[in-house]
This record gives structure tokens, C-alpha cells and sequence, in this order.
């Protein structure tokens, strides 16, 4: 498999799952949407991969998008799904609620790619504190 092809499927499957953690409480607030463009920025996802994604999944039952997004994420390795989750933690966070609705598709999700939720919390710290770091050296 190409790393194109591997990375596109590391993008999209990003992309449905973000969208599904995003909707599943039945609000999209302004700290999520930021999330989003953040997490697009980050793993740098072109406008047109994101708008071909938004013209995909427009009329798709949530199941839909979410079997989609775990065919995805299935044919990426592992420190991508791993990636993957560490965006949807934070992504989860970002609003300072987690609602019951984004633990049960967390949870699932995982268990459904295989990736262990301890590796995510580790990761996800780990990612804070470098974060952290860089800031304060800007800063100092």
C-alpha cells in the first residue's frame, strides 16, 4: 500500500470519527469547530479532502460514517490508530464536558480497532506536556 493511500486513509477516518464525536451529543460548539480546524491544521488535511469528506458523508446515517471510518482506520497502522484516538480525546475535552454519548463511541471505537484506551491516555499526555514545553520556551 502506498503511503499516499495509508495517509489519506489516516485523514478521512480521522475526519469521520472527529465528525461523529462532534454530533453524537447533538451540539456543535464553537471550542469543537476550533478543534476540528486545529486537528485539519495539525495533521495538515487540504481544504478539498475536507470538502470532498463534508460532500460524502451529507445524507449518511450515522452508522454509515461511522463503518466508514473504521474501514478507514482498519487499513492504517498502528501508531496511526493510535494518532487517530489521541485526536478524539482531545478532541472530546475541548469543549469541558464529556458527555456519556462521546465515552460510549470512544470506547467502542477502540475496541472495534484494537487500540487499548491506556495507550491513548499515555499518548495524549505525552502530546500536553510537549505542547507545554515548546509554549514555555516561546515565552522564556
Amino acid at each position: 500500500m502506498s503511503s499516499l493511500k495509508q495517509n489519506m486513509d489516516f485523514q478521512l477516518g480521522l475526519l469521520h470519527f472527529a465528525h461523529l464525536l462532534v454530533t453524537v451529543d447533538g451540539q456543535i460548539n464553537d471550542q469543537e469547530k476550533e478543534a476540528i480546524h486545529s486537528i485539519k491544521r495539525e495533521e495538515k488535511i487540504p481544504g478539498s479532502v475536507f470538502h470532498n469528506f463534508v460532500l460524502e458523508i451529507t445524507g449518511k446515517t450515522e452508522r454509515e460514517v461511522f463503518f466508514d471510518g473504521l474501514d478507514m482506520l482498519n487499513r492504517c497502522n498502528e501508531e496511526e490508530k493510535l494518532c487517530v484516538f489521541v485526536h478524539l480525546y482531545r478532541l472530546a475535552q475541548a469543549d469541558a464536558h464529556l458527555d456519556v454519548k462521546e465515552v460510549k463511541l470512544l470506547l467502542y471505537s477502540l475496541k472495534q480497532t484494537k487500540i487499548e484506551f491506556n495507550d491513548v491516555m499515555l499518548t495524549a499526555q505525552l502530546a500536553i506536556a510537549q505542547e507545554q514545553a515548546r509554549n514555555q520556551k516561546w515565552v522564556a
